[in-house]
Parts: structure tokens; sequence; C-alpha cells
């Protein structure tokens, strides 16, 4: 896994742990800068980057991205691209 693929997924638990506070969280957690963290980071990907991963962070499938990252790709369910 490159460093950036680490942080993508830190970042991507992170998201997960914060949604999972919103319903009663008081305020509401900003999770605008997590999704341009993620943005920022799957840009940084480089041209040979796995596909599949390019795709699900593209898609905005961060639940299937972080599977995939943590070794767990055959949980995904396939979307209606196929994926």
């Amino acid at each position: 896994m490159t460093v950036t693929e680490r942080d993508i997924l830190r970042t991507l638990v992170e998201l997960e742990k914060t949604v999972r506070l919103v319903p009663t969280a008081d305020p509401k957690p900003d999770l605008l800068p997590l999704f341009v963290r993620i943005d920022q980071l799957a840009r940084q990907l480089p041209k040979e980057a796995d596909p599949t991963l390019s795709h699900y962070l593209h898609r905005k499938s961060y639940e299937k991205a972080r599977l995939w990252l943590e070794g767990r790709d055959t949980e995904n369910q396939a979307g209606s691209c196929r994926h």
C-alpha cells in the first residue's frame, strides 16, 4: 500500500466514524473537509494506480474504496456499473 493509499484509508475511516456520530451530535460535524481531503488524495494517485480504487473514489463509493483498501473487496456488492 502506498503512502497516498494509507492516507486515503485513514481519511475514509475517519469519515465513517464521523458519519456515525451525526444522528446524536450537536452541533453536527462538518463533513465537507473530509470530502475535500479524499478528493485531494485521489488526485494524487498515480496513473498506474489500481483502476478499481480510482473508480470507487471517482464515483464517491467511499465504503467500497475503504473495503478495497482493507483487502476486503470481495465484500463489495456490484453496483449498476458492475463494480
